[in-house]
């Protein structure tokens, strides 16, 4: 698996980002972040129309607003389909209202060069990545299936990254530094 000091790979992956009838899909490019200089969040569940994974994708929709504010992409995918996506945003209703792109690495190019695939299916472990503006892994946390994540962790570590700063055990935006 690539952790923290890797370069994060380059992708071109189709992604749902919208449930109106012609706007549905984008082809998402890492070379694009890149560009305009953003951290990048991106963050994988193993399977749609599962259970833990729709409470992750809209808690970290409903923190949207903190990661643009602290200049950051968020990025979500899975293996599934980007068909698959917009069926499941259209089905559940915590996904309807979406706020970023639903990746889809059906290939498994993406998850592959990580190396978070898992189990007989080869499905996406629940990864998460923080990225730095120059294409840095900075931070890598993956959880057991079974275990959702801590949206507000992602968001403490990535306050703590953006300060270039020793920050110390529970440190949070405000407080003081090393």
């Amino acid at each position: 698996m690539l952790t923290i000091g890797d370069k994060f790979p380059e992708f071109a992956l189709e992604a749902c980002v919208s449930r109106a009838a012609g706007k549905e899909f984008k082809i998402i490019k890492s070379a694009d972040i890149l560009k305009n200089k953003k951290w990048l969040v991106f963050f994988f569940w193993p399977k749609d129309f599962t259970f833990v994974c729709p409470t992750e994708i809209k808690g970290f929709s409903d923190k949207l607003s903190e990661f643009s504010a602290r200049g950051t992409v968020l990025l979500g995918g899975s293996t599934d389909t980007a068909y698959v996506h917009l069926a499941w945003r259209d089905n559940h209703p915590d996904l309807k209202e979406l706020k970023f792109p639903m990746v889809s690495d059906h290939a498994k190019t993406l998850t592959t060069k990580l190396g978070i695939l898992t189990g007989a299916d080869q499905v996406a472990l629940r990864a998460t990545f923080i990225v730095d503006p120059e294409n840095t892994i900075r931070w890598v946390s993956v959880n057991d299936l079974s275990v959702g994540r801590n949206i507000d962790e992602t968001i403490r570590v990535l306050d703590a990254l953006q300060t270039g700063e020793l920050t110390p055990c529970n440190w949070h935006k405000g407080e003081a530094t090393l």
